[in-house]
């Protein structure tokens, strides 16, 4: 995958690892280990398939958060989320270690850890499907950026949400924090709110997306939005 994804990687997981002990106050928290195993597993899976079958969108997502062409509104945006993520493991570390102000039974940590795995599934799946799928909100004319409405993009217009919707609670209940699980609750809303947003920027900006959208009416759940 190269040096730069894999040094990506050690140093992604070295922080989360370093939030989520560091408020536990303890390294013997055996859901937290299990936690950073199956997500960055599952996340070396999803990169390695893509740098198999598409390395041009592996080099996309490896971009920097703020870019140019990027909306002002998608900027803060990602600021903001980078902070909020970064808050929302010190509090499931607090929470479900260091003063274990939730109690949640076994059997929901294992849910837990199955909707992770079935969200990364999802998510390798959607980018199996779309080539354009940048971090950033923005029209890549550069790589030319076209509709895609096969596959989820037939069901609804941001599937990779969609996934997000389910990976966000699986982070918690894996961990095993109901404080972290409201915190995803306050991160979904946020994923919404750019759902909506980039929406309005693909009507705006690429060809064909109008038209996309009045056959594909909803954005992230079938029959409700």
């Amino acid at each position: 995958m190269g040096f730069k994804v894999g040094f990506a990687f050690v140093a992604e997981a070295l922080v989360f690892a370093a939030l989520l002990f560091g408020a536990a106050g303890t390294l013997a928290w055996p859901a937290a280990w299990a936690y950073l195993a199956l997500f960055f597993g599952g996340g070396i899976w999803v990169t390695w398939r893509l740098a198999r079958h598409d390395p041009a969108l592996l080099a996309e997502r490896m971009k920097p958060p703020l870019q140019r062409g990027q909306p002002l509104w998608d900027r803060i945006f990602m600021l903001v989320l980078i902070v909020a993520w970064c808050g929302w493991l010190v509090l499931m570390g607090l929470d479900a270690a260091r003063f274990r102000w939730s109690a949640m039974p076994l059997w929901l940590h294992g849910l837990g850890a199955v909707l992770l795995a079935l969200s990364l599934v999802a998510i390798d799946r959607v980018f199996r499907e779309n080539t354009f799928l940048a971090p950033v909100v923005r029209i890549q004319h550069e790589r030319g950026h076209r509709v895609v409405s096969s596959g989820p993009y037939a069901v609804v217009r941001h599937p990779l949400y969609a996934a997000v919707l389910v990976f966000l609670p699986a982070n918690a209940l894996l961990l095993g924090s109901w404080w972290g699980v409201a915190g995803a609750l306050l991160l979904a809303g946020g994923i919404v709110f750019r759902t909506a947003m980039e929406d309005r920027e693909l009507l705006r900006g690429l060809d064909g997306y109008a038209a996309y959208a009045a056959r594909v009416r909803y954005r992230l759940v079938p029959f409700v939005w």
